[in-house]
């Protein structure tokens, strides 16, 4: 079968097997490794990704559904504004430790944010809620989306909604 999206800003053409998952073709096939592994089960939210600015776990969507759509995993995320105040807010607030669970967690981030700009506690939560960490505690993380979001409303040439 072949299928025509754009990920990272890429257009491309891929002849796949309909039955392959999107993290597997992500991973085996594009070699965007960021999209991580976790639980197969859609319970952790490693396999985080953005179809379409729509957070979805990769392990749940066969590669052949992204068909025409636009998706982004972190690997794309590099010269987004909203991702890099994230990604400085993360590691100042000590919202990461091992690492692994911090791709879909930025990416569920920069989704929120795109939608809301100033989130309640409460929201942020709500948000992040599909993605499990073992490690931080979570408190650092909602704290670390919440000072992103704070400096990002300070930032008026560089709207959320923007990539």
């Amino acid at each position: 079968m072949r299928i025509d999206n754009t990920i990272n800003g890429v257009s491309s053409t891929t002849e796949i097997e309909p039955r392959r998952l999107l993290v597997h073709w992500l991973r085996d096939q594009k070699r965007l490794t960021g999209v991580h592994i976790g639980c197969d089960t859609s319970q952790c939210g490693a396999c985080t990704v953005l179809i379409d600015g729509t957070t979805v776990k990769s392990c749940t969507v066969l590669a052949a559904q992204t068909d025409g759509c636009e998706l982004h995993t972190i690997e794309g995320m590099d010269d987004d504004h909203a991702t890099t105040v994230l990604k400085e807010a993360f590691n100042e607030l000590h919202g990461l430790q091992c690492g692994f669970c911090t791709p879909g967690m930025l990416l569920a981030a920069r989704a929120l944010l795109a939608h809301q700009a100033a989130p309640s506690e409460h929201e942020v939560r709500e948000a992040l809620h599909g993605n499990l960490c073992r490690c931080t505690g979570y408190q650092n993380i909602v704290d670390a989306v919440l000072l992103a979001s704070t400096r990002l409303q300070q930032t008026p040439s560089a709207t959320c909604g923007e990539s």
